[in-house]
């Protein structure tokens, strides 16, 4: 998967601002469209060939077709989707490496025993937020739809999952209790000191024009006082996925809410 990963937040990069106002309100006029539509590849990069090539651009930077899917996607999550706080989470999670397992926990007949048979659509989820682990890149996406459930020899649960932002081409078996969990959130800069050597969270892995989401363990951390900019504490973490290391800001972590499912 080569595309961003859709995700609100408060600390994350500005949103492209760089449509003009005409820009904008054509755009506003297709969002009565389907969501399929307006996130395709094909539609986006008609869009920005015609705003590149109007009269009203000229002497402005050309317009990429991922810069329109992102505005599109933005909105579309404002009128669905709010990003719960920390602050609503129980005291007793006060600490990441307090978080109990899931372990055939609570979680799980929200999304298996509601189906009663192998096979059957799997109900609308829409109060709940997910996240699922590719297994194409080891990245986490967020998820959009379960389509449907199966079991494999072994007796595993998986289910099919469409991720937000990607079409049925993308769509994916993917295993309940290994790779979904319920969707990470990410720190405020008061909650840097929540975060510990050895914990496991969620990091933002910035590759040029791509945003990645992996899962890390942290090796370190560099308390340093606060500023007007907020949290300018340092952390080292090592990417599970290829045992890299880096070090990043508190803006780019996010809170894992309990093992996988």
């Amino acid at each position: 998967m080569d595309r961003l990963r859709p995700r609100q937040r408060q600390r994350q990069r500005a949103a492209f601002s760089g449509f003009t106002k005409p820009e904008i309100k054509k755009m506003e006029k297709f969002l009565m469209k389907s969501r399929e539509l307006l996130l395709s590849k094909e539609f986006c990069k008609k869009m920005a060939r015609n705003f590149s090539s109007s009269a009203g651009r000229a002497g402005k930077p050309i317009i990429k077709w991922t810069k329109v899917q992102s505005w599109f996607l933005a909105r579309l999550q404002e009128s669905t989707s709010k990003v719960p706080s920390l602050t609503d989470t129980s005291k007793t999670e006060s600490r990441i490496s307090e978080t109990c397992p899931l372990d055939d926990g609570p979680q799980i007949p929200q999304i298996l025993k509601v189906v009663s048979k192998v096979g059957e659509k799997i109900p609308d989820l829409s109060g709940l937020e997910f996240e699922a682990r590719s297994s194409k890149d080891g990245a986490w996406y967020d998820v959009d739809t379960f389509l449907t459930q199966r079991h494999l020899g072994s007796g595993e649960p998986e289910v099919l999952v469409r991720f937000v932002g990607f079409g049925a081409d993308e769509d994916e078996w993917v295993n309940v209790k290994k790779a979904v969990r319920h969707r990470s959130i990410p720190f405020q800069h008061s909650e840097c000191n929540k975060v510990m050597v050895g914990d496991l969270v969620l990091c933002l892995q910035e590759k040029r024009d791509q945003l990645i989401y992996y899962d890390v363990h942290v090796n370190g951390v560099e308390r340093k006082t606060h500023d007007i900019r907020g949290c300018r504490c340092i952390f080292l973490i090592r990417y599970d996925h290829d045992g890299s290391e880096e070090r990043v800001r508190l803006r780019r972590l996010f809170y894992i809410r309990g093992q996988e499912i």
